[in-house]
């Protein structure tokens, strides 16, 4: 079974810019191509898990996800770096469009991205990480048995600075740059 880092989209991997409606306002963090590059050279599995309720609200359509993460993928492979896989959640109970507006397994903190991944991908979640700026990240790690990293990026450090009751990150770090230096001094190559 593979090791992976499954990490959160806006916030931690790009800067957090509230809906994305269109790839023009993708912007990356300075340390991004590099971060993912090392974990890829270190032959952990690289996921994105991310909410997009964005669709449930009627905001933007799937296509646009689509979109935004083939010019993720294509900005990092012109810096030989690769995300294994992209996994997202469309589904918001308040949502405005019907085929969207629902409970579901597979928004975070719910663990149903993951378990998804694991069989697709062969990843054992007890042996990896999740990476991102919200307690909902650290929540989802707890709910797999995963490592929850908390970066302060995005909204991590209003959400330090807010505990979350009963839940606690293995580590707060600075930004995914940091987050991959403290996965690596933990996760030795095998």
């Amino acid at each position: 079974m593979n090791r992976a880092v499954f990490l959160d989209r806006d916030g931690t991997l790009i800067e957090e810019g509230g809906y994305l409606d269109r790839i023009e306002r993708v912007s990356f963090f300075p340390w991004t191509v590099d971060a993912v590059r090392v974990l890829n050279r270190a032959g952990l599995r690289v996921v994105l898990v991310s909410n997009q309720a964005g669709v449930a609200r009627g905001i933007f359509p799937e296509s646009v996800v689509e979109d935004i993460h083939r010019h993720i993928g294509e900005v990092l492979e012109a810096g030989r770096a690769r995300i294994d896989a992209y996994y997202y959640c469309p589904h918001h109970p308040d949502g405005t469009v019907e085929a969207y507006a629902r409970q579901c397994d597979c928004r975070k903190p719910g663990r149903g991205l993951i378990d998804r991944a694991s069989r697709e991908l062969g990843i054992d979640p007890m042996r990896s990480f999740v990476v991102g700026d919200r307690w909902l990240d650290v929540a989802l790690a707890r709910a797999v048995g995963a490592r929850g990293v908390l970066v302060r990026t995005g909204y991590g450090l209003a959400e330090e600075r807010r505990p979350a009751p009963d839940l606690m990150a293995d580590a707060i770090v600075d930004n995914l740059i940091a987050a991959v230096s403290w996965i690596l001094a933990r996760s030795p190559s095998e």
